[in-house]
């Protein structure tokens, strides 16, 4: 990780200097012709063979009983899942579980992988993710029953959660691009990764970048990037998104920040938010639920 990011920072460096010199410079123009040349010719396959891979993918489950059941299992692995929401409503705090959750051993039903964190809010809290992991491993002690289970536990402990986190620090849309871009290397390199966080999408775009249409431009090619990782690496993209205001009949309404053209990247969408006291998620986007809203406790095991 410390080379992905060495690199990645190098190439930070090329496109900031590239947009500070020459204003005419377009920079998506420049991050496409990247991708192209580290772009890996696709395969055919049929449908009995997607339906056979996305069996054997299983899914990570976020210990929230009803948004594991809608969900079939929980967050599927292969595809995007998009959770929005407004500040404080828990978007991070579902991402650190997934972080713990996706290196549930084996013998649980878990996939005992790695997990890239990508934050870009700064968002990232070792000493949450300790909580975290402290009563993930508590609660599995407490289930285990066999020999295979037991011996899983000698090994699944806090030193190797913290240690199967790699987090990478975005400071805007420009290392978020660049850290992309590089992440197929590292993912050949570890091929037990089998969750890629970004934390959020919509704060460099927005904080750093005023142009709109260059924002949609590269939103679509981050959204192309993003769905073919999931795709080709076998891996659950989770990224998370801010709500915005929209007027409608004279009326103002939250809706995922980003516009409509992004709200196509992800198969999943979640929107948490906040009925008085209650905790509430809507899947709004789904192949399995056209719409579905239910009260939720999001980390049920931390709460």
């Amino acid at each position: 990780m410390k080379k992905l990011q060495s690199v990645g920072h190098k190439l930070c460096s090329i496109l900031i200097i590239h947009c500070q010199t020459n204003r005419s410079m377009n920079v998506f123009v420049f991050l496409v012709a990247l991708e192209a040349a580290n772009h890996e010719a696709g395969e055919a396959v049929t449908a009995l063979e997607l339906l056979q891979r996305e069996r054997e993918c299983g899914s990570i489950t976020t210990f929230s009983s009803q948004l594991d059941h809608a969900l079939k299992g929980g967050l599927p692995v292969g595809k995007v899942t998009e959770i929005c929401g407004a500040p404080g409503v828990g978007k991070t705090q579902l991402c650190l579980q997934l972080s713990v959750d996706v290196q549930i051993p084996r013998s649980f039903g878990g996939l005992e992988a790695q997990v890239i964190f990508m934050d870009t809010e700064g968002s990232f809290v070792l000493q949450r993710v300790v909580d975290i992991a402290a009563a993930v491993v508590r609660h599995f002690s407490l289930l285990a029953e066999d020999g295979e289970q037991k011996d899983a536990m000698q090994t699944f402990n806090m030193e190797s959660i913290l240690s199967n986190i790699f987090l990478v620090r975005c400071h805007d849309y420009v290392e978020l691009q660049a850290e992309l871009l590089l992440l197929p290397g590292f993912l050949r390199d570890k091929p037990r990764v089998r969750l890629l966080v970004i934390d959020s999408v919509a704060f460099p775009f927005r904080q750093h970048l005023d142009d709109l249409s260059q924002r949609t431009r590269l939103l679509q090619g981050l959204a192309k990037q993003v769905i073919s990782m999931a795709t080709r690496h076998n891996i659950a993209v989770v990224i998370t998104n801010q709500m915005t205001t929209r007027l409608q009949d004279s009326q103002s309404h939250l809706v995922p920040a980003l516009g409509e053209i992004w709200g196509h990247a992800s198969t999943t969408r979640i929107i948490l938010q906040w009925e008085g006291s209650q905790q509430v998620a809507a899947i709004v986007k789904s192949p399995f639920n056209q719409k579905l809203v239910f009260q939720m406790s999001v980390v049920a095991l931390t709460c």
